[in-house]
């Protein structure tokens, strides 16, 4: 009989413990966290999440430069098209996610439907852009997902901005040293540009054409604050007391031919499509740009797109090196703009693709595009 029930309490012994196991794994795996995001809502969600979607412009790239791209479940229309010219480089790093599923519309449509269907379920959704579709709380209440809404920001005047949804994206994956990593990456870049174009007398009139804005643009369209223009401190002909507060610019024919810049850059996807805006044909056709300083003896670049379902930051950093090597050269002298391209690409995303971009544009990235 002793043996008996020896047996039974040796059963339920290891029975509860194995339980117990099971339970403590089970709230492990389910431990919540708060969060506060960048409206400054308080949501609710799973430590280290493993399931996510990421909703808005933006908000897929800043989740591939923590290389977390493995936690995508599907994706938004943008990211499963087919196009002679997408440049952004998280999806040419990732040309898996054309064939993940569809969760809604580009710039933050999102389809709460498909969303609630989804398998396996993602266990929170990060938005950026949270002005487009769905408002967050009422998405969040549509399919029971907690949403986290990050602000993009950009690297001049929302440059905080942008670090602040960094470490707060760190949180929600549970890498916050990665955060730090990525925001230190930035700084050291910037600094080292600003050191090396210090205190330089006569700089060079410049001016960037063709960046997009909401779509594919002509050459008058520019940027006032062109970061890779005020990174090396370059005399922007179009940044003034007054367009310097502007995000983006259209100028006028008439006032390019006054400022007349030594030097011409030419954001490239504005340059490789088949129609009325593309920029190449502009400057050698029109008569208000072939007698161009620039044009006329042959110091226009092309450089990397500028935007591409909002700001491409890493094509940005590398555009600032160009820019400082060729206006500045001896100031430049040790630093190879391809390799640091790849070395720009393989830190935020895990690859470089710098090549298949430059194919892409056809070759012409940091090349001279009109011969004088």
């Amino acid at each position: 009989m002793f043996i008996i029930n020896h047996k039974r309490f040796v059963f339920c012994t290891v029975y509860m413990v194995f339980f117990w196991c099971l339970l403590m794994i089970s709230l492990t795996n389910a431990e919540m966290i708060s969060i506060t995001d960048s409206m400054g809502r308080t949501v609710r969600i799973k430590k280290n999440p493993p399931h996510v979607i990421c909703s808005g412009a933006g908000s897929l790239r800043l989740l591939t430069y923590f290389q977390s791209q493995d936690k995508i479940v599907a994706v938004d229309s943008m990211e499963t098209r087919n196009s002679f010219l997408d440049a952004r480089p998280y999806a040419l790093s990732n040309p898996q996610l054309k064939k993940y599923p569809i969760f809604g519309e580009y710039r933050g449509n999102d389809n709460p439907e498909r969303i609630v269907f989804l398998n396996p379920q993602p266990d929170v959704i990060i938005k950026t852009f949270a002005d487009m579709g769905y408002n967050p709380d009422e998405l969040q209440h549509k399919t029971g997902i907690p949403v986290v809404v990050l602000n993009y920001g950009n690297l001049i005047n929302y440059r905080s901005v942008f670090y602040q949804s960094i470490h707060l994206l760190g949180n929600v994956l549970g890498k916050p040293k990665r955060a730090i990593e990525i925001i230190s990456f930035f700084d050291q870049m910037i600094a080292d540009l600003k050191q090396r174009t210090y205190n330089i007398k006569n700089r060079k009139s410049c001016y960037v054409g063709g960046v997009s804005y909401k779509g594919l643009q002509n050459f008058q369209s520019t940027e006032p604050l062109y970061p890779p223009f005020v990174f090396t401190q370059s005399n922007n002909v179009a940044c003034d007391e007054i367009s310097k507060h502007l995000t983006h610019s259209n100028v006028a024919k008439e006032q390019l031919i006054e400022w007349n810049p030594e030097y011409i850059f030419v954001d490239l996807a504005s340059v490789v499509i088949d129609s009325e805006t593309n920029v190449l044909n502009e400057l050698k056709t029109d008569p208000a740009y072939v007698h161009l300083k620039a044009v006329k003896n042959g110091n226009v670049y092309g450089v990397l797109p500028y935007n591409g379902y909002a700001q491409n930051f890493g094509s940005i950093m590398i555009n600032a090196y160009f820019v400082g090597k060729h206006l500045y050269p001896d100031r430049f002298n040790d630093i190879d703009v391809l390799k640091k391209a790849d070395d720009i690409y393989s830190f935020l995303l895990g690859k470089t693709v710098f090549d298949k971009i430059n194919t892409m544009l056809r070759g012409m990235v940091f090349q001279n595009i009109i011969k004088g």
